[in-house]
């Protein structure tokens, strides 16, 4: 094999090499969920599944004491129960989106060992009486209108 053979050779290796470090590295970064509806088309007991949806208004009962949480996710047209032992995320509450991971039980719950709350992305400041004693200030500062 002549010098520009090797190279080309070479340079497909590292070539192929880095496509498949760029697809490992996105596919493991994507979140995928099912949905309530997808779970209840298909469930399979003691399989793993990731579940997304929103926590239904009037069924989130919390026992402080046993860390036991129990709630509902919808999807608008089906629901699933879920129970999950601990203490659920400060941003979790009803009405907000939810993806939560664990098992379908046989008795027709969802069994979650992670909860996490779904946000938006959005950033607001605090307005008003809101804010925080010297918000104003530390903007300035940030600005570059005040002196630190």
């Amino acid at each position: 094999m002549n010098r520009r053979g090797k190279f080309l050779l070479g340079g497909g290796v590292i070539l192929a090499a880095l496509a498949y470090m760029i697809y490992a590295g996105v596919s493991q970064s994507v979140v995928y969920f099912v949905t309530p509806s997808e779970l209840r088309a298909q469930p399979v007991a003691g399989k793993a599944y990731r579940l997304g949806g929103m926590v239904q208004p009037a069924s989130l009962k919390w026992e402080p004491r046993s860390l036991d949480l129990s709630f509902t996710l919808s999807d608008g047209k089906t629901s699933v129960p879920v129970r999950h032992k601990g203490t659920p995320p400060d941003l979790f509450a009803e009405g907000r989106g939810a993806v939560v991971e664990g098992t379908w039980t046989t008795e027709g719950y969802f069994k979650a060992s992670l909860i996490m709350a779904k946000h938006s992305e959005e950033y607001k400041a605090p307005h008003g009486d809101e804010a925080q004693p010297g918000y104003k200030e530390l903007l300035k500062t940030l600005k570059g209108q005040g002196n630190p």
